[in-house]
């Protein structure tokens, strides 16, 4: 697999994950000295070449071969979370599809304390190397999983005792309003059409988050990221 950008290929360099790298003549002094540092060997390439590799111009002069990124077993969140001494948090994502909303949320919830993110296995963006790049490289450090039904697994994660918490602009309360000192899944829809109505049926609470009079639906990333940060206001109580 092809990553490609400086804060995932970095990351990726830190973790000891990359086998062939490729750099752009011509990139900043600062960057062969970082990769110096980090005993990185590495082939110089032109810029166009690195384009037409990785089919972007967006690759900031770094391109390199990592393994297939990989998804986790469902167990997987509740043992980084147990390996944290922490209550389960989950992220499920229900039609998600663009890769670079899928990285920004991959992003948001390892920053924001979640133990892992679940998606769909047909209404969701594969995980691919723009994923990678748009999650700044964490998508190496958070288990992902990928179901083949949600709305089983949502009934499969209340009988491990979580509480499901689904986001909706037509819901009656405000996230503020929700009890976050418990072991939660956190549903997020898509920004066009939000949850669907089964998987909806399947959250025990629904919330909205506030917004300014005549303000349209959120970035599912930026939504996911608020209601992360509620949660974790409402979780330092324990």
């Amino acid at each position: 697999m092809l990553i490609y950008g400086r804060n995932p290929v970095l990351e990726a360099l830190r973790e000891g994950q990359v086998s062939r790298l490729w750099v752009a003549r011509g990139v900043e002094a600062w960057l062969l000295r970082e990769l110096k540092q980090m005993g990185a060997e590495y082939e110089l390439m032109p810029r166009i070449e690195l384009d037409q590799m990785v089919r972007t111009t967006a690759h900031q002069g770094l391109v390199a071969e990592v393994e297939e990124a990989q998804y986790s077993s469902l167990e997987a969140p509740f043992a980084f979370a147990k390996s944290r001494n922490e209550q389960p948090l989950l992220v499920v994502l229900d039609g998600v599809t663009d890769p670079r909303n899928y990285g920004a949320i991959i992003r948001s919830a390892f920053a924001l304390g979640a133990h892992g993110v679940l998606t769909e296995e047909r209404r969701s963006a594969p995980l691919s190397a723009l994923v990678v790049k748009a999650s700044a490289g964490t998508a190496n450090k958070l288990p992902l999983v990928q179901v083949k039904n949600l709305s089983r697994t949502l009934e499969a994660l209340k009988e491990r005792g979580l509480w499901i918490y689904g986001t909706s602009g037509k819901a009656d309360q405000d996230l503020t309003h929700l009890d976050y000192q418990r072991p939660l899944a956190i549903v997020i829809g898509s920004e066009g059409e939000g949850m669907r109505r089964l998987v909806g049926e399947h959250c025990d609470e629904l919330a909205r988050i506030p917004l300014a009079e005549g303000a349209e639906s959120l970035n599912a990333a930026v939504a996911l990221g608020i209601v992360l940060y509620q949660a974790g206001l409402g979780r330092k109580k324990l």
